[in-house]
């Protein structure tokens, strides 16, 4: 029989339990602590801290893919430390970057998909930015040679576009040419464009799915608008499609819908890969429909880590990893998984539509028939409450759903918004549907209207 000896350093030793560790107890919130940590005590802290967030698979707020397969999660893993820009020493990462551009090309109908012209971004935004540059380019080199000012760039959208346009103008000096929303139409429509456009402007920007209530924006009638403005005044304006979300739905959904490089007044077009893209934040994806109409100018060719590197673009170091897994979800999916994916998004839209619709205490507003969006707002016979209140009722179960007022001149009607992304399933759902039903019936059983406040006059998401 073995003899075991207790030794006396033995005796004394304890094991600190991670809670009672002193830099659990003590955290400085703004400034660098004097000493360093354990590494699991720094991950505690920072996982309890993130813990308070949402939860992102019941965020029907934003566009954004929150969720992806397993093997997508471990291929981020190992390509999150791959720099985008260092092109000279990810070469294979470079060459997946102009693949993914050959395809989007292919897929939005450039005239010449082998010789496409266009990379990735950090998101729609970048996007947005790098395509208004581009515009204003153009228009500039055209009116120098053509002997006219080029001082009073203008550019004409209309009031739903999201805020990276406003930003777009406001940062690069272009006139923002707002046309406002009447009626029920809360988009851009080709019968109200020719008031706001004249020979200083740089595009016509359309979008191909709102983000205020997920409609299509007639691209080929603002074309044929703006062909008839051409064929009176010989002035052309081209147009540029803002597709973030609409650019990876349109083309399985409604491949017949003409809005991309086929109309030939389309010189450029944005997307986001990690909205309907289905990849995790951090990319987006802008194409011109041939170099033309990206003037070189524009391009830098940079002599870095041994190779030259022509780039256009805002940013310089940024993340590979989501470039990697565009690609792999393009493999994975394909041409098919992409539609069936896209339908199963629509089909649970629609799902959510019909259910709200025979609510009598709403108002549809849109039904996911563009887009895999629902939107709806309160019927006139409710007094008692609005969508805020019903916004904020819905989070005590974890559903994170904005409310917001449309666009000026229409500021008057505040909606709900649901987006159906990958992920969210027909039982979601109805989990959704079920916590909507009973905090709506909460809310009716008021004995007395919910205290008014102030609300947040728009939504920027």
């Amino acid at each position: 029989m073995a003899v075991h000896r207790r030794h006396a350093a033995e005796a004394e030793s304890t094991i600190v339990p991670r809670f009672t560790r002193a830099g659990m107890q003590h955290v400085p919130k703004d400034r660098l602590p004097e000493r360093e940590m354990l590494p699991g005590t720094a991950y505690q802290i920072v996982l309890d801290e993130v813990m308070l967030d949402g939860n992102a698979r019941f965020n029907l707020a934003t566009f954004v893919t929150t969720w992806m397969d397993e093997e997508a999660d471990r291929l981020y893993a190992a390509t999150f430390d791959k720099n985008m820009i260092d092109k000279d020493e990810y070469p294979q990462t470079a060459e997946i970057e102009s693949r993914c551009v050959t395809m989007l090309a292919e897929l939005w109908h450039a005239p010449y998909g082998a010789e496409a012209v266009g990379t990735s971004t950090t998101g729609s935004s970048e996007g947005c930015m790098l395509a208004g540059l581009a515009l204003k380019r153009r228009w500039q080199q055209a009116r120098r040679q053509a002997g006219r000012p080029t001082d009073r760039p203008n550019i004409v959208m209309g009031a739903n576009v999201q805020v990276v346009w406003e930003k777009f103008a406001n940062y690069w000096e272009v006139e923002p040419r707002y046309v406002p929303c009447e009626g029920n139409v809360f988009h851009l429509t080709a019968d109200r464009l020719l008031d706001h456009v004249d020979e200083n402007t740089i595009g016509v920007v359309a979008v191909l799915g709102s983000t205020m209530d997920g409609s299509y924006e007639p691209v080929l009638e603002i074309c044929e608008e703006l062909d008839r403005y051409e064929a009176s005044s010989g002035v052309s304006v081209p147009v540029h499609v803002d597709a973030a979300s609409g650019g990876f739905v349109a083309p399985f959904l409604q491949p017949e819908l003409p809005w991309d490089f086929r109309l030939p007044r389309v010189v450029s077009i944005q997307s986001s890969g990690h909205k309907f893209g289905l990849v995790y934040p951090g990319v987006g994806w802008v194409l011109w429909r041939d170099a033309e109409h990206l003037p070189e100018d524009l391009v830098f060719h940079v002599n870095y880590l041994g190779g030259d590197m022509p780039t256009f673009a805002l940013n310089f170091s940024r993340p590979g990893a989501q470039v990697v897994l565009q690609y792999f979800q393009f493999l994975r999916l394909g041409m098919d998984g992409y539609r069936l994916v896209q339908q199963a998004c629509r089909d649970v839209a629609l799902h959510i539509a019909r259910a709200v619709e025979d609510m009598p205490e709403y108002d549809l507003v849109a039904g996911g028939t563009d887009l895999p969006v629902v939107c709806f707002a309160m019927s006139s016979e409710v007094s008692k409450y609005t969508v805020y209140d019903v916004s904020r009722k819905l989070r005590e179960r974890g559903w994170l759903v904005p409310a917001y007022t449309m666009p000026p001149k229409r500021e008057d009607l505040a909606v709900l918004r649901v987006v159906v992304r990958n992920g969210f399933s027909h039982d979601m759902a109805d989990l959704f549907l079920r916590d909507l039903r009973d905090a709506t019936r909460w809310l009716d059983h008021l004995d007395a209207p919910m205290p008014h406040e102030e609300q947040p006059s728009s939504f920027h998401h």
